[in-house]
């Protein structure tokens, strides 16, 4: 994938165009890629942040064609928001995952919740949505948000992963709405799945999807093992935890990866291995 510019409309598949954002950061690396499927009537995935110039590239990508459906895989300000404007503007209803409000603003302001996304219709596992020449199935990933959808155009072997898998980097999984255990669950559903490319919402495409979730299980088993051997060393908090395994992180993204050991060390105390007294986490007698 070459470096994409915001607003500027790419056809990466026949039947898929991207059109980036202008959010770009450390967590979402160049901004929010929305996608376009469909050639004569359309399906808008991830509409992304409202930003004015955002929601004005889209609408000039889909020019005058008919939106069956504006999709959204989950509710984070950086892929939601727009949804709104989008519906306003071409009518079409705003339908895939389920509404959901934490009061919890997580490790970066990017990452809080939509409150105001307000569904014409959830879609549950397995239910479709289709228009001329294509069909999106809806895959629940929950791990990253409890709510999340992946999208599947099974007659070109796309898989649209949200956030769940990203083309740069491990999503943040973080409490109390991310959940480990359901997101490594998740991945290895999409190992049972027979996909042959993923178009993530950050970060460029997936063109081997089963090495790449593989890498990507066998990372997190990496990070449990060192929560283990530190654990094994004596007890420890959090950033204690971090302060170990991330030597020379930026800043910026502590707040994320204490998010992301509290989430496995959440598993790993449903799994009977760890224990907690107060802030500090030890290994289970």
């Amino acid at each position: 994938m070459t470096q994409a510019s915001p607003g500027v409309a790419e056809q990466v598949e026949p039947m898929v165009a991207r059109v980036l954002a202008p959010n770009p950061s450390p967590y979402t690396y160049t901004g929010t890629q929305s996608f376009l499927v469909g050639t004569r009537d359309l399906a808008v995935i991830d509409p992304g942040p409202d930003e004015p110039e955002h929601v004005a590239a889209l609408l000039a990508a889909i020019a005058d064609r008919p939106v069956r459906a504006i999709l959204c895989t989950h509710t984070h300000r950086d892929h939601s928001p727009a949804a709104a404007a989008l519906k306003a503007a071409t009518g079409a209803p705003v339908i895939g995952c389920a509404p959901l409000a934490v009061a919890d603003l997580g490790p970066r302001a990017d990452a809080s919740f939509d409150a105001a996304y307000a569904p014409d219709r959830v879609l549950a596992d397995g239910e479709q949505v289709a228009g001329e020449g294509w069909a999106l199935t809806a895959i629940a990933t929950p791990g990253h948000t409890s709510n999340h959808l992946c999208f599947a155009l099974d007659e070109r072997g796309v898989l649209f992963t949200g956030d769940h898998v990203m083309g740069w980097s491990t999503t943040v999984v973080a409490p109390p709405d991310g959940d480990m255990t359901a997101y490594l669950a998740s991945l290895e559903r999409l190992l049972e799945r027979d996909d042959q490319v993923y178009y993530p919402a950050h970060g460029p495409e997936v063109r081997n999807p089963r090495r790449f979730v593989r890498g990507l299980i066998g990372h997190r088993k990496q990070r449990e093992g060192q929560i283990l051997r530190l654990l094994r060393e004596e007890g420890r908090d959090v950033p204690a935890l971090v302060q170990r395994m991330y030597v020379g992180l930026d800043p910026r993204l502590i707040g994320a990866a204490e998010r992301s050991v509290l989430a496995h060390l959440i598993d790993l105390n449903g799994r009977g291995l760890v224990a907690r007294d107060g802030e500090s986490w030890r290994m289970a007698a």
